[in-house]
């Protein structure tokens, strides 16, 4: 366990922060927006994390977690295309990591509506970036590809955070939540 948990803090460590990633990608437009959470840690983080929340909690969140955040990560970029800015993306984001690592980290068991709504404030903001650096790519084939995408990475954190609590107990979801604070900091300072 000691040794999942190093490995996991060296691979953390190791991640560069991700600013603006814009661009596109050989594929198109949805190819594009699969691949724009997956080039940032800013967002490949929260999103394993509302995973590992959800893995946590159990029961419901399991699936209404991850509903929330991908529900309002939409609006968020719908808002973003309709030309709404939302204020302090970028640090919202960064806070997200922070929030939600700690969330992991303490195991928290807030009430069922709480936590969607505390997961869909945060992915409104990752929406919205996502809208911002849409670039000359098709809004449909990139949202759909960015909502794909993290819809991947939330199933990742669940799967992962039941496998490894079913085998080691939560302390090392916890530490990683932990990790992912962190992050969030570093990425914050940097």
């Amino acid at each position: 366990m000691q040794k999942s948990a190093a490995t996991a803090l060296l691979l953390l460590a190791a991640v560069a922060p991700a600013a603006a990633h814009t661009g596109t990608v050989a594929g198109g437009a949805l190819a594009s927006g699969f691949a724009h959470p997956l080039s940032g840690a800013d967002h490949v983080l929260a999103m394993l994390a509302v995973g590992l929340w959800a893995a946590l909690a159990g029961g419901r969140a399991v699936w209404v977690l991850p509903a929330a955040f991908l529900a309002l990560m939409a609006a968020g970029f719908g808002a973003a295309l309709a030309g709404l800015a939302l204020p302090m993306v970028e640090p919202a984001i960064l806070a997200s990591l922070v929030a939600l690592g700690l969330l992991v980290a303490g195991a928290a068991r807030l009430p069922l509506a709480a936590g969607a709504a505390l997961a869909g404030f945060f992915a409104l903001f990752h929406g919205a970036a996502h809208g911002a650096e849409l670039g000359h790519a098709d809004a449909a084939g990139f949202g759909l590809g960015f909502l794909a995408a993290t819809a991947l990475l939330h199933a990742a954190g669940l799967v992962c955070g039941a496998a490894v609590a079913g085998r080691f107990g939560p302390l090392p979801l916890r530490l990683a939540g932990g990790a992912t604070a962190l992050a969030g900091v570093v990425l914050a300072a940097g």
